[in-house]
C-alpha cells in the first residue's frame, strides 16, 4: 500500500491594522495670530498596519500596536507646543508611530474642525511607509 501525502496548498495572505477612528482634541495649531491665541478642535483618523509577519502574542506587547499608548503619546506632543502647520504636526505623528519597529505604513487624516465657515471640516490626508 502506497501512502499520498497531500501538501497544505492554503496560503494565506494577511494584513493587520491599528485603526483610531474620529479622535478629537482641542489644540494649538494655525499659522494665523487667532489660531496661535486659541486651542481648535482636529479631528485625527489613523491607520496603522504593521508587519504580517510577526504574530500577536499576548506575552510581548512588542508584537502589537497599543491604540492607547499611541493616542497617550499624540495627546502628549499637541500638548507640548503649538504646531503651524497640520504637515509640521502629521510628521511628528508619523515620528512617534514608527518608533515601534512593527509598524509598516501609516495613513493620518488630520482634519480642523472649526476653522471655515460652512465646511464640516478640512484638512490634509498622508501617509508614509517603510522601505521593505
Amino acid at each position: 500500500m502506497k501512502v499520498i501525502k497531500f501538501k497544505n496548498k492554503k496560503k494565506y495572505r494577511y494584513k493587520r491594522k491599528v485603526i483610531i477612528k474620529n479622535f478629537i482634541l482641542k489644540i494649538s495649531v494655525g499659522l494665523h495670530d487667532f489660531e496661535k491665541k486659541k486651542k481648535q478642535r482636529v479631528r485625527f483618523n489613523i491607520d496603522i498596519s504593521t508587519d504580517s509577519n510577526i504574530k500577536p502574542n499576548n506575552n510581548n506587547l512588542a508584537s502589537i500596536v497599543n491604540y492607547e499608548d499611541t493616542i497617550n503619546k499624540i495627546t502628549f506632543i499637541t500638548e507640548k507646543k503649538h504646531h503651524e502647520l497640520l504637515e509640521d504636526l502629521a510628521e511628528n505623528i508619523f515620528d512617534i508611530i514608527f518608533e515601534n519597529k512593527i509598524v509598516k505604513k501609516v495613513n493620518l487624516k488630520l482634519e480642523k474642525l472649526d476653522i471655515i465657515k460652512n465646511t464640516e471640516s478640512v484638512g490634509i490626508e498622508v501617509s508614509k511607509s517603510k522601505d521593505e
